[in-house]
Parts: structure tokens; sequence; C-alpha cells
């Protein structure tokens, strides 16, 4: 049986994180999040119980506890992990939600997020700390990047290259064969069928750039 988890982050995705570990009968030890109107008050049932650099907290990972990082920014995200591996030498667990579909030659690094419905197919490739929303689809051959959100109802089909730091809208389709490079933003709802630059932003059907 998995460790009960401390989840960092305690706004949306963190109470999305929980569900997840709920429909796995994965205990939730608490939330730690820097938001002092949260502290101290009960998200579902589970008490967020100080900031996410309570060293009083964080010294129970890797002995007594699991982790999770479930903050939105991509930067705070990065951030978080990179503490925890460099002061506890723990990398975050995966979140894998009972009713999303991994295929079993999908490659998964530490720390993703996958919801409910979503669906991961063979041979593709998701990296670290990924958000991977209800209803996503990554088909076959897909590379996700680290430190990536793909919102509810996104598809990502085959042969799709997602790099570092990139945020798919809900709804998007990614064409085959497209690479969306590092840092680049897709709007909800947007056809992307051209490869789209590093920081670019695009939306629109097809997807334009947004100046």
């Amino acid at each position: 049986m998995q460790n009960p988890v401390i989840i960092l982050g305690a706004q949306k995705l963190g109470t999305a994180a929980l569900d997840i570990f709920n429909s796995n009968n994965v205990v939730v030890y608490c939330f730690l999040d820097d938001s002092k109107e949260l502290q101290q008050q009960e998200l579902n049932n589970v008490s967020v119980m100080s900031g996410t650099e309570d060293s009083e907290f964080l010294k129970l990972i890797g002995k007594k506890c699991d982790v999770f990082v479930a903050v939105e920014d991509s930067a705070a995200r990065k951030g978080l992990v990179k503490m925890l591996k460099d002061e506890y030498k723990v990398v975050p667990v995966n979140a894998i939600h009972k009713f999303s579909a991994v295929s079993e030659f999908a490659w998964l690094g530490h720390g993703n997020m996958i919801g409910a419905g979503a669906i991961v197919g063979n041979n593709s490739k998701i990296g670290d700390n990924n958000i991977i929303e209800s209803r996503a689809l990554i088909d076959t051959k897909a590379e996700i990047g680290d430190n990536v959100q793909i919102g509810a109802g996104a598809i990502i089909n085959s042969e799709v290259v997602v790099e570092d730091g990139a945020f798919i809208g809900s709804g998007a389709v990614i064409v085959s064969g497209v690479k969306i490079g590092k840092n680049a933003r897709v709007g909800a709802g947007s056809v992307v069928v051209a490869n789209v630059p590093a920081k670019a932003t695009v939306f629109g059907n097809p997807a334009a750039p947004v100046k």
C-alpha cells in the first residue's frame, strides 16, 4: 500500500489531486499551502496545516509520507520540486485517477497528475511534473516534456511534441506531428496545425499568433 501523501498546494489543483488519491484509496495526510487564509482550514476533510516550506512536515517525506506538488504556476511548481530534490532527496509521486486509462507501454516520469477520463496512449512519453486534466487525450508516440499543463478535453494527437513549460488550453486540438515550443501557450478550443515557437501564444481555428 502506498504511503500517506502530503500535497503541496491547496488551491484548485490541490483538491483535484486529493480526489485522485481518494479514487485509489490513498490517504492524504495533509495539505501545505502558503496562503494564510487557507492554513488551519479543512478542505474535503483534509487539513491545511502550514506553508510549503515547513520543515516539521517536510521531514516526514521519504520516511513516513510521500509528496505531490499541486501548484498551478509552472515556475513555482518547478521551484518546489527542486527544493524537495535538493533538501530532502525525494521526488513527487504520480497522481493518476482510477478512471483514467494509461497504456502499459507509455513512459511516465515523476510528479504527474492525470485526471479522470484522461487517456495516455501507447509509446507516448510523459516527463515530470505535468498536469493532464480530465478527459485529455495524449495519443500514440506523443511526447510531453516537463512542467506542462494540458487542459480538460484537449487532444494531443500522435507524434506531437510538447516542450517544457508549455500550456495547452481546454478543448484544444494539436494535429499529428506538430511541435509546441518551450513555454508556448495554446488558447482554449484552438486547433493547431503548424509548429508553435517557444514562448509564443496562439489562438483560434486554425491557431494563429496572438500579438
